[in-house]
């Protein structure tokens, strides 16, 4: 309203009986205080008015987790006859999920995961719904063990069906860090191994104690040295922090 009342204003002066232009003063709308909005809100927003993110993905924060402790994308459900048999360990976003309750009373979901590279609906029954139906919130973020089955068989054709998927368990991607690295290695050349470097990453693991495993591999590619110095004293939490902190020292890691 104010935008076009200003556009008029501009394109018809009013003249006053003194023959002098007058223009009609319009108070300036004033943007009320409100909250900064949530990364998630932030880029569901994005999504929705111009159909992708633009300042960053939802799984960014987790990238770490997905790339050591996944096995598989959801590309993978667009042909599972190649996965039958096999259990996949996969991530992602919930984006939206159904509850319903099926004729007999059981109740039932429908649910859509999206990761970096597509989008799966994925639905679940049974005693699997009973277990895991509190992970299925829409925005949460869940890492998924699965095993991918034959399909049930036709007693007529004796020919399979379609695989089918069983849930061996759900956790939240903000827990995956902590319930399965179990060790640290830190990766270092022979060149790299400075009383100053040592004593600045004694200080970081002191900062980050925890009951993870540390572990040390010192090598030089020209000497064919590769030596795995375990550490007895000092344990670990690893966490995004403390991953950060050993790029900063431009030193590689591995997650066990």
């Amino acid at each position: 309203r104010y935008g076009a009342k200003h556009q008029e204003n501009s394109n018809s002066a009013q003249v006053s009986l003194f023959g002098d232009a007058s223009e009609v003063q319009i108070a300036e709308p004033q943007v009320p205080p409100c909250d900064e909005w949530g990364t998630m809100e932030k880029l569901a927003r994005e999504k929705e008015v111009v159909g992708i993110y633009i300042s960053g993905h939802p799984l960014d924060d987790f990238k770490i987790e997905m790339d050591t402790f996944c096995t598989a994308t959801l590309e993978v459900f667009s042909n599972m006859h190649q996965m039958i048999n096999r259990e996949v360990t996969f991530s992602g976003v919930v984006t939206d999920v159904q509850h319903r309750v099926s004729k007999n009373g059981k109740g039932w979901a429908s649910f859509f995961v999206e990761d970096y590279t597509t989008s799966h609906e994925f639905r679940i029954f049974g005693e699997d719904y009973l277990k895991f139906r509190h992970f299925l919130v829409k925005n949460s973020f869940v890492y998924v063990q699965a095993y991918i089955r034959e399909g049930w068989k036709n007693k007529e054709t004796g020919q399979a069906g379609e695989p089918r998927l069983q849930f061996n368990n759900f956790m939240l991607l903000q827990d995956v860090m902590e319930a399965r690295a179990k060790k640290l290695s830190v990766k270092m050349e022979l060149s790299q191994l400075k009383e100053e470097t040592v004593q600045q990453l004694e200080d970081l693991f002191e900062m980050h104690k925890g009951n993870q495993a540390l572990n040390f591999i010192v090598y030089d590619v020209e000497e064919k040295i590769n030596l795995q110095m375990p550490s007895r004293s000092q344990k670990v939490k690893i966490s995004q922090e403390l991953l950060n902190e050993i790029k900063g020292f431009e030193l590689d890691y591995k997650l066990n």
